[in-house]
């Protein structure tokens, strides 16, 4: 295998100094055009290529960014991971991903590979609100790397965050199944430990209050984002002595497994049963019977979170000013709620 080509070499063949060579290679306004043309004209003639682990430890950039996700297997986080792209990569940024798989053990440790690796910045959605984790999250701040949250968030000091306004989707899809004539409707909820099913609960039970219909506690099921959750759930809510002619789903999944049971057992939706779910995932449009969902702007949320970032690196000192972006969510009312003519 022939030898690596280096600095020096360059430098011999155009018959000046190494250093001349590495100023040219890295922009250094004293060289002269002419000089820094000539030099990057040789260098790709030679084949030359530049030890980026080297300029990270010499400039303090590695001009990569990480970015932490609970899985990538879903359609709303590889949308946000596609925004945060998008909007980096003409500022010369490389995304690296991670995967937590919900486990705050891996969460802390992408954190120490991200923070080892000298990424640039640091956009992650947490696995939870679990104090477990707030030694790492030190560690990235005390590193002075950037750190913003998306879509799940957790409150600490100086760090920045784009979410969507997780009460109002929850009030806007029970507002309208209240609209539909629904006027027991249940709920599916997520980990309220995270405030993003905490709101959107919230949102729920104020568009009850707010339109005179009783809150009943029973109606609120906690559910995994998954079909088998959905079913299990709807099954659990139709045997109640007074069943709920509606749900609103915290999960575009489990709204679909809960009308997999309700079709199971012939009961007409919409027209005797409502369902909303929330993420507006692709399959919720393309169905026969197609899910009305709130949409959480993934890629603008990847897109905002990405321009917070690039908002905080061009400060020219180190004061890192925390942002609270919150989107507006949108409902996308469809064939399983709509009981007028769709």
């Amino acid at each position: 295998m022939s030898e690596k080509v280096t600095i020096y070499d360059i430098a011999e063949k155009l018959n000046i100094t190494a250093a001349t060579v590495s100023r040219a290679l890295n922009n250094n306004p004293k060289i002269k055009e002419a000089t820094r043309e000539l030099v990057i004209k040789t260098a790709a003639a030679m084949n030359y290529k530049q030890n980026k682990l080297a300029l990270a430890l010499k400039s303090g950039r590695s001009n990569n960014i990480g970015v932490i996700v609970p899985r990538i297997d879903s359609n709303f986080f590889a949308s946000v991971i596609r925004g945060i792209e998008e909007e980096l990569y003409p500022h010369g940024y490389q995304v690296i991903i991670c995967q937590t798989h919900e486990s705050i053990k891996r969460e802390n440790e992408n954190l120490h590979t991200l923070v080892d690796a000298q990424v640039d910045g640091i956009m992650m959605s947490v696995t939870g609100i679990s104090d477990e984790n707030d030694s790492a999250f030190r560690n990235v701040l005390e590193k002075n790397v950037p750190l913003i949250f998306f879509d799940r968030s957790k409150h600490i000091d100086g760090v920045s965050s784009v979410t969507i306004n997780d009460f109002k989707g929850g009030y806007l899809a029970t507002k309208h199944l209240i609209d539909e004539g629904c006027r027991h409707i249940a709920h599916f909820s997520g980990d309220q430990s995270l405030d993003i099913f905490k709101n959107r609960f919230l949102g729920y039970k104020q568009a009850l209050l707010d339109n005179g219909l009783q809150f009943n506690e029973e109606y609120v099921i906690h559910v995994k984002s998954s079909v088998e959750a959905g079913k299990e759930a709807a099954s659990t809510l139709l045997a109640l002595q007074t069943p709920p002619d509606a749900i609103f789903s915290s999960s575009d999944f489990a709204a679909l497994g809960a009308i997999q049971e309700l079709q199971n057992r012939n009961i007409s939706i919409p027209n005797d049963f409502c369902v909303a779910g929330f993420s507006n995932e692709p399959f919720t449009k393309f169905m026969e019977l197609s899910i009305t969902s709130v949409d959480q702007s993934p890629l603008e949320m990847g897109k905002m979170s990405a321009r917070v970032f690039l908002e905080q690196v061009d400060k020219t000192d180190t004061i890192k000013i925390e942002k609270k972006v919150v989107l507006a969510p949108e409902l996308h009312i469809r064939k399983s709620s709509t009981r007028t003519n769709f």
